[in-house]
């Protein structure tokens, strides 16, 4: 019960609701009830009026008729509307209860699933699991109760017509759900197709360039005929089971019906029952059919949706980071940048038991220094970055600034502590002033103004319409170059300490890059920096080089020193220089 969220979820909104659920426990049995009586009217209007040839009370039997059918649709309406509003509550609190969880998980949750699937159990499993109130488990009961009531009824009128219709239930209900079945099972195979035909085009959008200049537009148009039989099939299968399972459905209504009528004639006499009750019992059997053929898509229903449930608990049941200590503040940490000391004690990091990506790093980084790692792509340098930020926490071993492990700071003081710049630059919602402050009250207009004009765009800001009030749309709006200077000021903006630079002159021209690094040595005099580079030509000046290799700290001096004693350190800016001077 501790990670069922969705039971959790569940009976927090059932308690809150008591009432509305009450009322819906009134509606569904009202409903029931109400669906057995028309019949029952029927048989009336046949014994006291038709077969008699009277008119007495015809006129009262016919308003408790439409009465009954007006009350009917009523009692159907406020059930649907009472179960849309619980089921949208559960939904709404199991999306807040797994929001909440999102905010706690560690960061190895976010390495081992993509996004698309993290969004896929907030979307659709979600969605799913709100089928479960709605046509789910509430549907298939509301069912049963009418498929009892209405044996009963018969049962009421002829014993042996009782019998009867409880042998035709399992026939009915069994080829009802071998169609459903095979109607599912072809329309999830046409979603997966539909889904590889949009693939294709998307693909063949992106690529038109390079299937033009490699002459490959047969091929992909071949592929996608491929792709667009294989739907067509699909498609046709489910429009087969489709309009093959109604008339099956009516035959074997009519002939059902059929036997009815034959049974109660008086030539044979078999089921002993007036026309009335023939009547009454014809209408009975009509609406049977209908709560069977829901009951099999309500089962498939609570099938997918417990998929969804187990989906959704798995998430539920993710570790959660440790509880940060909130005494723990930034000004507290870090009284002066002269006195910010960063400490690897033998830290060991493995994303999956077995194998590590860090083994036993130690290193001690002064107030102000300027360290480059460095080593071949893999070799876990961005790791390392997560666990100097304590984004997550090192398998053995620990990270401490000025003797405090960062894994314990809380993630609200990090920003003024660690400045982290990356590639690319991520665009949030809102104006360009938003997207360097990320829409955190405390930084003000003047700290937003002055990293702005640190990193040389004010120029280029102030000249647009709104200035630093422009809402950004989506990340066009700037070059690649402008959003590697912004991602800096936004690094910047809270006058942090300590800066992370993650390879972020990588896939830049020259100028632009010179730009970059030109902006990064301004910025050198009052922080101590930390970068990964791609390229060891082009790395800011650098007090401290440290190059890594399977996991571990191969060597690590001055440039001048490795330059000197290291042949891997050699030959690699050798081969760049000779290659870059080309």
């Amino acid at each position: 019960m501790e990670h069922n969220l969705v039971m959790k979820s569940m009976f927090k909104v059932l308690k809150r609701n008591m009432v509305p659920c009450v009322g819906l426990i009134i509606v569904i049995l009202g409903s029931v009830i109400i669906s057995l009586v028309p019949p029952q009217i029927l048989k009336l209007v046949f014994d006291q009026n038709l077969v008699p040839k009277s008119n007495k009370g015809l006129l009262n039997l016919a308003l408790a008729y439409i009465s009954a059918i007006l009350f009917l649709g009523i009692f159907d309406f406020l059930k649907e509307a009472v179960l849309t509003v619980i089921g949208q509550k559960i939904t709404k609190e199991i999306r807040s209860e797994m929001m909440t969880k999102l905010e706690k998980v560690t960061m190895s949750f976010f390495s081992a699933n993509g996004s698309g699937s993290v969004v896929s159990r907030f979307t659709n499993d979600v969605d799913v699991i709100n089928s479960l109130f709605t046509s789910g488990i509430v549907g298939m009961m509301i069912d049963c109760l009418k498929v009892i009531g209405i044996i009963v009824s018969i049962w009421i009128f002829s014993a042996r017509l009782g019998g009867i219709t409880l042998f035709m239930i399992p026939i009915i209900f069994v080829i009802t759900r071998m169609f459903q079945k095979r109607m599912l099972k072809a329309q999830i195979e046409n979603r997966i197709l539909v889904g590889k035909v949009n693939n294709h085009i998307g693909e063949s959008l992106k690529n038109a360039r390079m299937i033009k200049s490699f002459s490959k537009e047969h091929y992909m148009e071949q592929k996608y005929t491929e792709h667009l039989l294989e739907n067509y099939r699909t498609v046709e299968k489910v429009n087969f089971y489709d309009s093959v399972f109604s008339p099956i459905i009516q035959i074997l209504r009519a002939i059902v019906i059929g036997v009815i009528v034959i049974l109660s004639s008086k030539q044979l006499g078999f089921l002993g029952i007036t026309l009335g009750m023939v009547a009454a019992s014809i209408d009975l059997i009509s609406n049977l059919f209908a709560p069977i053929e829901n009951l099999g898509m309500e089962l498939q229903n609570i099938q997918q949706a417990i998929s969804g449930i187990r989906r959704v608990n798995d998430f539920y049941s993710e570790a959660e980071d440790q509880r940060k200590d909130m005494e723990l503040k930034a000004d507290r940490i870090i009284t002066s940048r002269e006195e910010v000391k960063l400490e690897f004690h033998e830290v060991s990091f493995h994303y999956e038991a077995g194998t590590d990506v860090l083994q036993n790093i130690s290193l001690r980084i002064s107030p102000l220094e300027k360290v480059t790692f460095v080593g071949r792509t893999g070799v876990g340098k961005s790791t390392l970055f997560k666990l100097i930020m304590g984004l997550q926490r090192p398998t053995e071993g620990c990270i401490t600034i000025n003797g405090i492990d960062v894994y314990d700071i809380p993630n609200s003081e990090k920003r003024k502590i660690f400045g982290y710049v990356d590639q690319s630059f991520h665009v949030i919602k809102g104006t360009i002033a938003e997207q360097i402050s990320l829409q955190d009250d405390s930084i003000t207009k003047e700290h937003i103004e002055q990293a702005l004009d640190f990193v040389g765009m004010t120029d280029y800001i102030t000249a647009l319409e709104m200035s630093y009030d422009t809402p950004v749309i989506n990340d066009t709006f700037f070059s690649h170059g402008q959003k590697q200077l912004l991602a800096i000021a936004r690094a910047i903006v809270t006058n942090p300490p300590i800066l992370l630079l993650d390879e972020i002159t990588a896939n830049l021209d020259s100028i632009t890059e010179e730009k970059i690094i030109t902006v990064l040595q301004k910025a050198s005099s009052a922080h101590t920096i930390l970068s990964i580079s791609h390229r060891l030509s082009s790395i800011i000046a650098s007090d401290t080089v440290v190059i890594l290799e399977n996991g571990r700290v191969k060597s690590t001096g001055s440039p001048e020193t490795l330059l000197q004693q290291d042949d891997w350190y050699r030959s690699h800016l050798a081969l760049e220089r000779l290659t870059w001077s080309h």
